[in-house]
């Protein structure tokens, strides 16, 4: 038996060593997400002053939502207050606004309920929230919406009192949230999956005594030594039946090496590359762009 346990210990030993390098060493990006609006569309608690910027359940979904973003680990998330006016300026085309991908939501149902059990000896009271939420995810790049859903979330809490003994049940304004982020945290990983199953992008910003200087550093995760793929891009058609500009495949023209990243902020940080393959039109730079694909 105890040779029989060597051998099987020998055996998983061996398995572990066959791993791909390329498995342990796997480099994540962070993406760029902006949040952009997260409107209230609920008649819930609007009265006749209602400020509609100022809406706290607004509020609280926009925080609770960036702070289950911010809890994986691979985003940048930017604070974007101008947001419909950068949509409104950027057309079709979202790269002036420093994302990767922005979220639109909207809280579409709210509701609360109070019910109470009264007994001989005892009784009940129990508070349920329930919210709805819809969320739609549009990629900086293309400006086409990739992702759209909506999910329902619940929250409740149960008071019981026997002959007077027993907590007393107030209004529990933290059951909202408790829905909200209920609902929210069904579309959280769908989210996380649809930004990371998309390649990283970068773009070449200018190049200054043979360095190629190119968007992001190290908040995004790039490092010295790094290795990307440049593209250029393909031809833009028109399909006349429907109007809809279409962009050609890319194509493979080099590779880029990251030799320094510097910048003090997500925005603001740039890293200088060194360039190998084709001969790059420097006039034309916005033609091309970088990629871990």
């Amino acid at each position: 038996m105890e040779k029989l346990l060597k051998h099987a210990i020998i055996f998983l030993l061996a398995m572990l060593c066959t791993i791909p390098s390329y498995a342990q060493d796997e480099k994540t990006i962070k993406r760029k997400v902006a949040i952009g609006r997260f409107t209230n569309e609920t008649q819930y608690a609007k009265g006749l002053f209602y400020d509609k910027e100022n809406d706290p359940m607004r509020k609280q979904a926009l925080d609770i939502l960036s702070s289950k973003l911010a809890a994986s680990g691979k985003f940048i998330l930017l604070e974007r207050d101008d947001l419909d006016v950068l949509m409104a300026e950027a057309g079709s085309s979202m790269n002036k606004i420093g994302a990767d991908f922005i979220i639109l939501g909207s809280i579409t149902e709210f509701g609360r309920k109070a019910e109470g059990q009264q007994k001989v000896f005892s009784s009940t009271k129990t508070q349920t929230a329930e919210a709805g939420v819809s969320i739609r995810l549009v990629e900086a790049a293309t400006g086409l919406i990739i992702y759209s859903d909506e999910a329902k979330g619940y929250a409740e809490t149960t008071t019981k009192q026997t002959m007077g003994i027993g907590g007393s049940a107030g209004y529990d304004a933290t059951l909202s949230d408790k829905a909200i982020s209920a609902a929210l945290g069904q579309l959280v990983e769908n989210i996380i999956n649809k930004c990371m199953d998309k390649p990283w992008r970068s773009y070449f910003l200018s190049v200054e005594d043979g360095s190629y200087i190119i968007s992001g550093g190290v908040s995004q995760g790039l490092a010295s030594g790094d290795n990307f793929t440049v593209y250029k891009k393909g031809k833009t058609v028109t399909n006349p039946q429907t109007g809809m500009k279409i962009e050609l495949p890319e194509t493979k023209v080099g590779t880029v090496s990251i030799l320094q990243s510097i910048g003090d902020t997500p925005e603001t940080e740039i890293s200088f590359c060194s360039y190998d393959g084709e001969e790059l039109d420097v006039n034309s730079l916005e033609n091309y762009y970088i990629s871990d694909k």
